[in-house]
């Protein structure tokens, strides 16, 4: 039984509303790799790249599901569990145009991580994890209608549930607890 409004063909159908051509997908990747980089979840920074991608600001309806995007992505890298749920079309979606939506959430994590990411330098493996994102942005029309395919689809779809929470480890700053006054 397909599934008629998923969270990603509702957040599709509010950005068209709103004349947004963007794929979700690829506002979800920027979003994860702006906060992997380090930017932090300032929504007003967070504002400022989003509109970018959008080519204007976003209307409140737009606006607000952005900021609470952004807290689920909050939630997601800094609590105990470390999930991330990627913002993709669901499994009874050909298999073509979840593999396009993947290469746009790749496209969007490196935009964001790009925008975001400090001077300082990352470990090899944090080096290999973007050359890897850079690669699956490219094989958009490599993945065939077949076992195999949703195979390889589902196998990707793992690593890049992992792959951000070792850069957000390595590269963000913990967000440091509010201090506790002391009682003397």
């Amino acid at each position: 039984m397909p599934i008629q409004n998923s969270p990603y063909k509702a957040f599709a159908d509010l950005l068209n509303s709103g004349g947004h051509p963007v794929s979700p997908a690829e506002l979800h990747g920027l979003l994860l790799g702006r906060s992997c980089a380090g930017a932090g979840f300032d929504i007003d920074g967070w504002m400022v790249d989003a509109s970018e991608v959008l080519g204007a600001a976003p209307e409140d309806n737009i606006r607000q599901a952005l900021i609470g995007l952004q807290a689920m992505v909050k939630g997601e890298l800094t609590s105990d569990d470390m999930t991330v749920v990627l913002l993709l079309p669901t499994d009874d979606a050909p298999l073509g145009e979840r593999a396009i939506a993947l290469g746009q959430w790749c496209q969007g994590f490196l935009a964001g991580f790009g925008l975001t990411a400090r001077d300082s330098a990352i470990s090899a493996e944090a080096m290999e994890v973007l050359q890897d994102l850079s690669a699956i942005a490219q094989v958009q029309d490599a993945l065939e209608e077949s076992e195999d395919g949703e195979g390889d689809y589902m196998e990707v779809m793992e690593y890049l549930r992992v792959a951000p929470l070792l850069l957000f480890t390595e590269c963000a700053k913990p967000i440091a607890p509010e201090p506790k006054p002391s009682l003397h």
